[in-house]
């Protein structure tokens, strides 16, 4: 067995297995992060094993022999035996070989449960029934349940409200690699890179392990993105599409609201984008967002300062921010590029580099902890945020951007400014008037008594000179976010 990184999930997973009591599990987190693989990998050699898969779109029938053949395989194999017509069938076969194994660890792996979930199949109802009246009672059984769809793991089982309200004994979330995870990763796959090669990288594909496993060691980088996403057979070409499918049941319309969000990269408010879908989605707004930020797809903020309860969307999944800038007109065009060194001559546009500006602040977002850490803030109680103000140009007032902002319980407030570029940033004199600006437009705005520093988080460092001495309290660089 080897895994990278989830070692919170491992040790979660073997208190579990070791527990003297029944145990009920319910995993979820975006498709293509590793559920399965953690599972088989953790615990499929731990004692008596049945891992049964739902099918997308598959009926009852196709639903349950899944399960038999699962069931045959684990209890009788090479016997073949007869598909039981409902779950309560199934469950009782289940019950009758798990009573008979009581000396052993029985370990059922229901993988995406949603699909075998089908309408009118009463598979909760029977899962709650025979939990409770049966395996409960069991302390040999470890029953772990598994979805993509995130939003119906939530709603049916972890907050459900029904017969499994409170029976799910452990919650686990498995989130995509960081930084450091990715580049691990890549190097048990053989492929060496700097730090910068892997940030690039990850603005593509984010940590996703599918789409990681799927790089080519004797490829550059830029010869695999090309062949991955500009591709027809490219495993990231028709992804996006596949994705919202598999997991949404109102897939075009969660498409449709994903699309409006991405074309604001600082986000937009819930008013703003009710405007502009809401008589497509009607009265279900909130909860089609839910859905896509509980899949990791969008996150739901409120920018520093408002008084306003109206709270803010913006896509942050590395791959479907790559996949509207760069993917999308070409499949709605139906115009592929031609070569092998496309993605070469784009990576080296200044469109590119602009676009990796904003790719950059995202990923920073997401690994705030390492910058936090990197600022020696852990216990400053920080509350991480952004800042925006648009100016008013009758009054002849500049607008000002604040990248990352950390509001901290010691009295004093960090102003992050965040740069990407491959070599060493420079503070000239006009930016540095842009940098006092921003100070100065948001002090007079936000009216805050605490201390101001100001931090600059760049990939290749900052070249002290006289500006940086002046206006940089601290800098952070890419190898902190590792």
């Amino acid at each position: 067995m080897y895994l990278i990184g989830r070692k919170k999930e491992q040790t979660i997973l073997e208190k579990m297995l070791s527990s003297k009591e029944a145990e009920f599990v319910a995993i979820y987190g975006r498709r293509r992060v590793g559920k399965t693989y953690l599972i088989q990998q953790c615990l499929s050699q731990k004692g008596v094993y049945l891992e049964c898969t739902g099918t997308k779109d598959g009926n009852l029938k196709t639903q349950l022999l899944n399960f038999t053949q699962s069931f045959s395989t684990t209890f009788y194999p090479g016997i073949p035996i007869s598909s039981p017509k409902s779950w309560r069938e199934a469950f009782e076969l289940l019950t009758q070989e798990i009573i008979k194994h009581k000396n052993k660890k029985i370990i059922l792996f229901f993988d995406e449960l949603p699909w075998l979930a089908t309408r009118k199949s009463k598979l909760l109802q029977n899962l709650d029934y025979f939990w409770n009246t049966q395996w409960s009672k069991l302390p040999q059984v470890k029953l772990i349940v598994c979805g993509s769809a995130a939003s119906w793991m939530i709603s049916h089982l972890i907050n459900a409200k029904g017969g499994l309200h409170n029976r799910v004994t452990k919650t686990l979330l498995l989130e995509p690699f960081n930084l450091s995870e990715t580049k691990m990763f890549l190097e048990k796959k053989k492929i060496k890179l700097s730090k910068k090669q892997v940030l690039d990288l990850y603005m593509v594909m984010g940590g996703i392990p599918y789409y990681l496993n799927h790089l080519d060691p004797t490829k550059s980088i830029s010869q695999n993105i090309n062949d991955m996403c500009f591709k027809k057979d490219g495993v990231l070409y028709g992804e996006f599409h596949r994705l919202f499918r598999s997991l949404f049941e109102a897939a075009e319309l969660n498409l449709q609201i994903v699309k409006v969000i991405a074309q604001r990269h600082y986000g937009i408010s819930f008013s703003e984008l009710a405007q502009k879908v809401g008589k497509k989605v009607g009265g279900r707004l909130a909860e089609r967002l839910d859905e896509l930020a509980v899949a990791g797809f969008i996150q739901r903020f409120l920018p520093y300062g408002r008084k306003k309860r109206d709270h803010y969307y913006k896509v942050v999944d590395e791959y479907i921010l790559f996949y509207f800038k760069w993917i999308a007109d070409l499949i709605e065009g139906k115009e592929l590029p031609k070569g092998t060194d496309y993605w070469t001559r784009i990576s080296k546009s200044p469109a590119w580099y602009s676009w990796a500006g904003y790719s950059f602040e995202n990923i920073c977002y997401k690994h705030v902890d390492k910058i936090i850490h990197a600022l020696g803030l852990e216990n400053c109680g920080c509350f991480v945020s952004h800042w925006r103000y648009h100016g008013n140009y009758r009054k002849e007032e500049d607008g000002a951007q604040i990248d990352l902002l950390l509001d901290r319980d010691d009295d004093a407030i960090t102003l992050c400014e965040i740069k990407y570029s491959s070599k060493p940033f420079i503070i000239d004199k006009s930016y540095a008037k842009n940098l006092m600006k921003k100070q100065e437009v948001f002090e007079k705005n936000i009216k805050t008594p605490k201390q101001i520093f100001l931090t600059m988080i760049t990939v290749s460092g900052l070249k002290k000179n006289g500006w940086s001495e002046e206006l940089v309290h601290h800098s952070v660089t890419l190898q902190d976010l590792f």
